[in-house]
Parts: C-alpha cells; structure tokens; sequence
C-alpha cells in the first residue's frame, strides 16, 4: 500500500478544491462542520470527565478538594463535572443546606456520608452522652433530606484522667445509646480510626483492633467501622491483611496516599491492589476520597482514575 505523505495530501486537497467543477470552498466548510464534534454552550468539552466509566465507587471529599470556592454546592458541581457520582463532607451545621440540597438533585450525585459528631466534645466522655444522642437524632433529620444513608462519628481526644480502655468503653457505651435512634431512621453510624503519628496526636481510637471491638461490642448493625487506610497506614501498616481480619466490621472506606495525604500514585501505597482486596473480599459499597489533592483537582481524579481495579 502507498503512503501519501501527509503535506503532499493536505496541498492536493486545497489544490482540489479550486479546480473547475470542484465543491466550493463554502460547501467544504460545511462539510468539514458536519463532522467536527463540537463542545456545547454550557457543558463539558468531551473526555472531560476523568471518572466516566471508572467502575469503582469514588466519593469527593468537598472539604479537601476545595475546588478554589467556598460554596459547598459549587463544590458539589465541580465534583459532578469530574465524574464522581458521590461526595462526602464534614460537619453539616453552619453550611447552606438549601444550596447543598438543590446542588445534589441538579447533578444526580449522591451525598454518601457527612459528619455528625466530631472531636470535642468527646463521645469518650460520658458525661457528653446526652448531647451526641440528640445530635445523632438531629442529623438523622438531615440525613433524610439528602437521602443519605451513613453519618461519621468521632471517638474524640484522650481524656485526662482516664484510661485508654476506660474511654473506649465509653465510646462503646454512647454508641450502644445512639444505635436504636439510627436503626428507627435506617442509617448507619460509622466510626472512624485517626492517626496520632502525624495529624492526630492525643486521640484516642488509632488502630484497627480496637475499632473492629469496639464495633462489635455494640452489636448493631446499624454502627459500623469507616476504615481510613490512610491513617491505619501511618498508626499499623499492613493494610490488606487488617481489612480482611476486621472486614465484617466494615461499613465504610476513605483513603489518602501517604506521606501528604494526597491521591493515589502520590506516595507509598499501591491503591489498585487495596481497592481489589477490597473488592475480592466482598465489598460493592464507596470509597471516599478525603484528600487533598496535589496538582489541581483535574490531575487528581486522572490519578485516582488510573487506581480502578475493575
């Protein structure tokens, strides 16, 4: 077969087209037009989506993307235009629920999990009891609004005075309170593991084996563990082992390569082999992505694009 070369191509081309009897150089605009895609007036230019077709759950974390804006339901926009089909925030008290709420039907996206207790005070202290039971009821109300299934609660910071297992059994008496409020709204309360390593210091709840039994001590269904592999990274390591010895524990993933908890491909852990552990271990549920990430947000979910397993 002859290769035209692609210049000599191109001039006979133009060279055609002021021949006698030849298309108008009008006509071949035309043409040209009918074939050339086009970006819309108000949407994405194409392949500008790097999560479309990635068939893992990701859920953005809209506190540390950021997404250069203050407005949680911009954030929310912004996420969906990346491709996410999920989004995870912090506390939902002080934001623009009206905004969040209208932002999250325009896209279609899903408000997985926001958070409902956080560090102080601390649900490891019982006299604090009352209070995280009647904010669990309150953001169970919120939780409907959104259609979310899920709420974060923190252990909290170590309490003078007290052992760690002393505050553990705390931790456990308060949820075992709360449980049936979650189990009459249908949601699910996830507990969280932090590390003191590097972001955490003095908290009280860091390694795996506590989560899992404090978990089980509650014996809801409705409490479960959200299995931070970023912080299990620092505070015990071994990722894919302790997620198949607590996985009946399991009720949530969030995730940040290590060190800078930035996306995947960042730093030391191989986040294809943990989300396919994962998966092989029987999970189909979300992962969210609480990170920051460290060349725009773009370039982040091109990133965690290329971790998908599936």
């Amino acid at each position: 077969m002859t290769t035209i070369p692609r210049r000599s191509f191109l001039a006979a081309g133009a060279a055609a087209l002021s021949l006698p009897g030849s298309v108008s150089s009008a006509s071949a605009r035309s043409a040209v037009a009918q074939v050339t895609p086009t970006r819309p007036a108000d949407g994405p230019q194409l392949n500008e989506r790097p999560l479309d077709g990635v068939k893992t759950n990701f859920a953005c974390n809209i506190e540390m993307w950021g997404f250069g804006t203050n407005d949680h339901a911009e954030r929310i926009r912004k996420a969906a235009d990346l491709g996410f089909r999920g989004v995870e925030f912090w506390p939902w008290r002080g934001k623009d629920l009206d905004g969040i709420d209208k932002a999250r039907r325009d896209t279609k996206i899903e408000i997985v999990q926001f958070l409902a207790w956080g560090f102080s005070p601390g649900l490891n202290e019982p006299k604090n009891h009352d209070a995280f039971v009647a904010e669990i009821e309150a953001s169970c109300e919120v939780a409907h609004r959104f259609d979310t299934k899920m709420l974060l609660v923190i252990a909290g910071n170590d309490v003078p005075g007290l052992t760690k297992e002393q505050m553990h059994q705390n931790v456990i008496d308060g949820l075992k309170r709360a449980a049936p409020v979650a189990e009459k709204a249908g949601i699910t309360l996830l507990l969280e593991p932090l590390n003191v390593r590097v972001d955490h210091k003095g908290h009280c709840l860091s390694y795996s084996p506590d989560l899992v039994r404090i978990c089980k001590a509650v014996g809801s269904k409705h409490v479960k563990s959200c299995w931070d592999t970023y912080h299990l990274q620092i505070s015990e390591g071994d990722l894919c082992g302790h997620m198949k010895d607590g996985f009946d524990e399991i009720g949530y993933f969030q995730f940040a390569d290590h060190p800078g908890r930035n996306e995947p491909g960042t730093g030391e852990i191989n986040y294809q082999r943990v989300f396919r552990a994962a998966k092989e271990l029987g999970y189909t549920g979300w992962f969210g992505a609480e990170l920051s990430p460290l060349e725009g947000e773009r370039k982040a979910a091109e990133r965690l694009a290329a971790t998908d397993p599936a």
